[in-house]
């Protein structure tokens, strides 16, 4: 596989302009985002052409408007297209689905302007997530995924195999996956250098981490190494690293500090499917996070939350 650098780190790339789908659905936008508690809200961008005119308490937002991930300069769907429900060993809900289905998914939300694959190798995905960058253009969307590599030999071997598997030369956002130790940067200091020379010499985009223990998010927000923060936040504290206005308070002072934080648990891994308004208006109400992601398993309940994000 070709090893050479596609693009300039921290730089927008010309392919991420939005499909006219995309624009459509951001001149659509409108009335005000809702305030969520701990954490005030931010408001909407006015739709992918219409970033300039600043906040705008009247605009609602939506799955496909284009936000920026922190200082990284990566520019994609508010809304992630996850992989990883009830994902361990290899296997989540979406790849049992099956190939084909699988893609069908990804295709379709591409279709609907989400722009952000996100993954795990822990989930087994990225041959399916492989796929589905071959059938929409790997300009055209944004990756992320996950390692948990500690040591450098470790972290340069799954930079080889992730490419591989994905079928691409440069990985947007890599993160290191599920930290739990409140000392994890001295665990995984060899592999922090290995992701910091791939970003310097263009194979990824940003890294980061994920946090699984609020001692693990707290060394997180105070870890300038750290670009990117995925973190577990919805109203009812399901499987978050502490009550939520903690978390929130913690994500807060990270995007004041320019790191990018991607919200995940939106739906408390599905607890929270029969209370859509609710969580999706908490998750879409903070100003604290870029962008979530969420994992389907059919177009139908993609569409439910689409449609919800755009009334809440």
């Amino acid at each position: 596989m070709d090893r050479r650098m596609t693009y300039t780190c921290g730089t927008l790339r010309p392919e991420f302009m939005p499909t006219r789908r995309q624009f459509v659905k951001g001149a659509l936008a409108g009335a005000a985002a809702v305030a969520t508690a701990g954490c005030a809200t931010k408001s909407a961008m006015l739709g992918p052409h219409d970033a300039a005119a600043g906040d705008n308490p009247l605009v609602h937002k939506t799955a496909a408007d284009r936000v920026t991930i922190g200082s990284t300069g990566i520019v994609t769907s508010r809304l992630a297209l996850g992989s990883g429900t009830h994902g361990s060993g290899g296997a989540s809900d979406q790849t049992r689905l099956g190939m084909s289905a699988f893609v069908n998914q990804f295709t379709y939300g591409y279709s609907q302007g989400l722009t952000f694959f996100e993954t795990a190798a822990d989930y087994g995905a990225h041959p399916f997530i492989a796929e589905a960058v071959r059938q929409v253009g790997r300009q055209n969307v944004v990756i992320l995924t996950k390692t948990e590599a500690q040591t450098a030999a470790a972290m340069q071997a799954d930079l080889d195999k992730f490419r591989t598997y994905l079928g691409v030369d440069m990985i947007d956002m890599v993160l290191l996956h599920n930290k739990q130790s409140a000392t994890w940067t001295t665990e995984c200091a060899g592999a922090m250098d290995v992701l910091s020379q791939a970003k310097e010499s263009g194979i990824i985009r940003a890294h980061g981490v994920s946090c699984h223990t609020l001692a693990a998010l707290q060394l997180a927000a105070a870890t300038p190494w750290v670009d990117v923060d995925q973190a577990r936040v919805n109203p009812d504290g399901i499987l978050m690293d502490a009550d939520p206005a903690t978390v929130i308070s913690i994500l807060t002072q990270m995007k004041a500090s320019g790191k990018g934080v991607i919200g995940m648990k939106i739906l408390g891994e599905g607890q929270l499917g029969n209370d859509l308004d609710r969580a999706l208006t908490h998750a879409v109400g903070l100003s604290c996070i870029d962008a979530f992601t969420i994992g389907f398993v059919s177009n139908a309940q993609m569409d439910q939350v689409v449609q919800k994000i755009a009334t809440v």
